[in-house]
C-alpha cells in the first residue's frame, strides 16, 4: 500500500503533515500531551519506506517494549509490509543487540547474562560479605543507586561515599567474572565500544542512515550520547519538555537544548492540537504548567468542546477519600454507562494504595494495580528462570546460588562456604569451583557433598544439551521442572496453604504458555534460549499481566500512567508533601518544576472527566497529621473548578427543624 500525499493531508493536521513529510536533516518535534505523537511517528516511518528508504536504514528508539510493539504493529498495518529489517527497539534492547555482536572486544563472552535489580543487590551483598562489610553498612538499595549514579556519571566519588569505592570495584569485577552486565551497562558499554573501536561505530553509522527517538525528554545523558554518536545528518527526535518526570533515573529534558546545539540546522515543529481531552481539562493543565519557567512556550488547544468542570473534593481522611472514589466509580459507571476499564486512579506514592484497594474490594470493583510485584519477580518464576540462566551461562554465580539448594539437595551454608573459598582461591566462578572440588584428589568436600554436587551438575549438563538445540522450549523446561521435583518442593514449602501452592503452579503454567507463544510467533527470528532470557530481562514490569487486566479499574502511580489515557481520572492525595512530594523536594534541591510537570502529566491523562481529592488529615507513621491542599490546585483557573464541601454534621435540634420543613414542603407539593 502506498501513502499518497492527498490522503496524508486529509488525515493529518498541517503541523503533523509537516512532521511526517520532512524526512531529511535534523528535526525536533515538540509533541504536546494527546497531540497524536505515535500517529506522527508511525506515519513518518511509513512515508519513509514509501519514499524508497530501505527498512534496514531506519532505527526508531523508544522507552518501553509496549511502545515499540505498538509502533511496529501500526507501521505494519499502514504499509501492509513485512518488517523484518526495520529496527524499532527500546534503548536497552538496542544496547543488547550491539553487545551481542561485539562485547567480546571488551573482554566478556557473547552469551552474557543481564542482571536485574534483584541480581544486582545479591551481588552487592555477596561482595560486601567478602570485604567484611557489617550488615548495618550494607544498605543494598542505597548502594545500588550510588553505583548506578557513579557508572553513568551522575555522581563522582567524594569524601562522603569513598568508603564504597572498594565495594564498587569488587562489584564490577564480579560482573565480569560471572560474565554478566547490569542495566546501566546496556547503554554504557555500547558507548565504550563506539569510542574505543571506531570500526564498530562506522559499521552502525553505515547501516542506520535515519534515526528517530520517541519520548526524547526522557533520555538520560548516556542515551543521548549513544544516539549522538550514531546519528549522522538525518535524525528526528520527538518529545515534550512539559512531560519530563524521570530525573530520578537520569532523564534530562535539557537534552532538547543540547540537541539544538549539536545539530544547529535543526527544524522545529510544534504539535499543539490535543485530540484527547476537553477544553476545560486542557485549560487546567495549561494553567498549572505555565508557572514553570524552564520550558518551551506552547499552548495546547482542543477541538473536543468545553466538557465538565474539574471536581475537587476535600475528604476528612484517606478512608473517606477511598470511599468517595469507589462510590463515584459506581455512580459514574451507572449514570454514564461506562466500563470499569474507563477509570484511572492516579497516586503519587505507593503507600496511598492500601486504603483505595480496600474500598474497591469492599465495593466489589475489579481493579489492577500497576507497579505491584511483577510476574518475573515472583519466587517460583525466578527459580525456574535461574535454572535456565545457569544452563545458559554456568558462570552466573547469582543464579547458581539461588538454585543450588532449591529444591533442597543437601548443599547447605557450610557447603556453599566451601565453594566460595575454592572460587576465591582460584579467582573463578562457583561452577569452576564445583568442577575443581569434584576433580581434586585432596578435595576438602565430603563424599556426600560430592555426590550432591555431581547430581546437580548432571541435571544442568543434561538439560543444557536439550535446551541449547532445536525447538520446543516450553516442553523442555517442563521436563526440567519435573526432574528437579519442583512441584513436591512447593507442596512441602507451603504445606499450610494449598491455595498458595495452586497459585504458584498456575504461575509456572502461565510462564510455560508464554514461552510457547513466544517461540511460535512468526515475527520471532531468533528462538534460542539466550534470546528468550535477554527478552524477559528487558520486559517491562507488567507486560505479562496485561491481557488479564482488561475490564478493570486502573490504579497506578502518576509515573506509571505516562503515555496512557482514561475517560475518567481521579488524582488522589493532591496535598502538600505528596504533590509536590516532600522527599523529591529534598533530594532534588527543591525541584518544584519537576513535581509540577508530574501534576501536569496526571491532569492530561483525563479525556472527559477529572476528579481531584485532597485529604484534610492523613495517617503517617502511626500518627494522624493535618494536611494542606497542594499549592498546584491554586494554579488551576478558578472558573474551571467545582469545589465540593464535605457535608457538615448537623446538630440534633437543627436536624429536627430541617425535617419539619421538609415534611411541610412535601405536603405543599403533594
Amino acid at each position: 500500500m502506498s501513502l499518497d500525499l492527498h490522503t496524508l493531508k486529509n488525515e493529518l493536521n498541517p503541523e503533523q503533515f509537516r512532521a511526517v513529510t520532512t524526512i531529511n536533516g535534523a528535526i525536533l518535534i515538540i509533541a504536546g500531551a494527546g497531540s497524536g505523537k505515535t500517529r506522527v511517528i508511525t506515519y513518518r516511518i511509513a512515508n519513509m519506506l514509501d519514499s524508497g528508504i530501505p527498512q534496514s536504514q531506519i532505527l526508531a528508539l523508544t522507552f518501553t517494549n509496549k511502545a515499540a510493539k505498538e509502533m511496529s504493529e501500526r507501521i505494519k498495518t499502514l504499509t501492509q509490509k513485512k518488517l523484518q529489517n526495520l529496527t524499532v527497539s527500546t534503548f536497552h534492547a538496542f544496547g543488547v543487540r550491539i553487545l551481542q555482536q561485539d562485547i567480546d572486544k571488551l573482554g566478556w563472552r557473547t552469551n552474557f547474562s543481564i542482571y536485574d535489580e534483584t541480581d544486582r543487590s545479591a551481588l552487592i551483598k555477596e561482595t560486601g560479605r567478602e570485604l567484611k562489610f557489617t550488615p548495618d553498612a550494607l544498605d543494598v538499595y542505597k548502594i545500588g543507586n550510588l553505583f548506578s549514579n557513579i557508572k553513568t556519571g551522575r555522581k563522582k566519588w567524594d569524601g562522603a561515599n569513598d568508603m564504597y569505592k572498594e565495594l564498587y570495584e569488587g562489584y564490577q569485577s564480579g560482573l565480569k567474572l560471572f560474565n554478566a552486565v547490569d542495566f546501566d551497562d546496556l547503554i554504557m558499554l555500547p558507548i565504550k565500544l563506539f569510542r574505543d573501536f571506531p570500526d564498530v561505530l562506522a559499521r552502525y553509522k553505515e547501516r542506520y542512515k535515519y534515526i528517530m527517538v520517541d519520548e526524547f525528554q526522557d533520555t538520560s545523558h548516556q542515551q543521548y550520547e549513544m544516539m549522538r554518536l550514531l546519528a549522522d545528518k538525518n535524525v528526528a527526535v520527538v518529545g515534550d519538555d512539559d512531560q519530563s518526570i524521570y530525573s530520578w533515573r537520569g532523564a534530562d529534558y535539557k537534552n532538547i537544548v543540547q540537541f539544538e546545539k549539536d545539530f544547529p540546522d535543526v527544524k522545529e515543529i510544534r504539535l499543539e492540537q490535543n485530540y484527547r481531552s476537553t477544553e476545560t481539562i486542557l485549560a487546567a493543565a495549561n494553567g498549572v504548567i505555565s508557572h514553570n519557567t524552564n520550558r518551551k512556550d506552547k499552548k495546547l488547544w482542543s477541538g473536543n468542546g468545553s466538557g465538565k468542570p474539574i471536581e475537587i473534593f476535600m475528604p476528612e481522611n484517606e478512608n473517606a477519600e477511598a470511599d468517595f472514589i469507589a462510590e463515584s466509580i459506581q455512580g459514574i459507571a451507572m449514570e454514564e454507562e461506562r466500563k470499569y476499564a474507563d477509570f484511572g486512579i492516579l497516586i503519587r506514592a505507593n503507600t496511598q494504595s492500601r486504603a483505595i484497594e480496600e474500598a474497591l474490594l469492599q465495593a466489589n470493583i475489579p481493579y489492577t494495580m500497576s507497579g505491584g510485584m511483577s510476574f518475573f519477580e515472583r519466587k517460583e518464576i525466578k527459580d525456574v528462570i535461574s535454572y535456565l540462566r545457569v544452563i545458559a551461562n554456568h558462570d552466573d554465580d547469582v543464579n547458581l546460588l539461588r538454585i543450588i539448594n532449591t529444591p533442597r539437595r543437601g548443599i547447605g551454608r557450610t557447603s556453599i562456604q566451601l565453594l566460595n573459598d575454592e572460587a576465591n582461591a582460584l579467582s573463578s566462578s562457583l561452577w569452576t569451583a564445583i568442577e575443581s572440588l569434584l576433580k581434586r584428589e585432596d578435595s576438602p568436600a565430603s563424599a556426600a557433598l560430592k555426590e550432591d554436587l555431581e547430581n546437580f551438575v548432571a541435571i544442568i549438563e543434561n538439560h543444557r544439551q536439550k535446551l541449547l538445540s532445536g525447538r520446543g522450549l516450553a516442553a523442555k523446561v517442563r521436563a526440567l521442572i519435573e526432574e528437579v521435583n519442583y512441584k513436591d518442593y512447593l507442596i512441602t514449602e507451603y504445606a499450610k496453604s494449598e491455595k498458595a501452592v495452586r497459585f504458584k503452579l498456575m504461575n509456572i503454567e502461565s510462564l510455560l504458555n508464554s514461552m510457547d507463544m513466544w517461540e511460535n510467533n512468526p515475527d520471532n527470528t531468533n528462538t534460542s534460549l539466550f534470546a528468550y532470557l535477554n527478552r524477559i530481562t528487558l520486559l517491562s514490569r507488567d507486560d505479562m499481566d496485561e491481557e488479564n487486566d482488561k475490564g478493570k479499574v486502573n490504579l497506578m502511580t502518576i509515573h506509571a500512567s505516562k503515555g496512557l489515557e482514561f475517560p475518567v481520572v481521579f488524582i488522589a492525595g493532591a496535598e502538600e508533601g505528596l504533590i509536590p512530594h516532600a522527599r523529591s523536594m529534598e533530594e532534588n534541591g527543591g525541584n518544584i518544576e519537576e513535581e509540577r510537570r508530574l501534576f501536569y502529566v496526571a491532569i492530561t491523562r483525563a479525556r472527559d472527566k477529572l476528579l481531584i481529592s485532597a485529604c484534610q488529615k492523613r495517617r503517617k507513621m502511626q500518627m494522624t497529621v493535618e494536611c494542606q491542599p497542594s499549592p498546584f490546585l491554586d494554579e488551576i483557573p478558578e472558573n474551571l473548578v467545582e469545589y465540593h464541601e464535605r457535608p457538615k454534621e448537623v446538630e440534633a435540634d437543627k436536624a429536627h427543624d430541617i425535617l419539619s420543613n421538609m415534611l411541610k414542603n412535601f405536603g405543599k407539593n403533594a
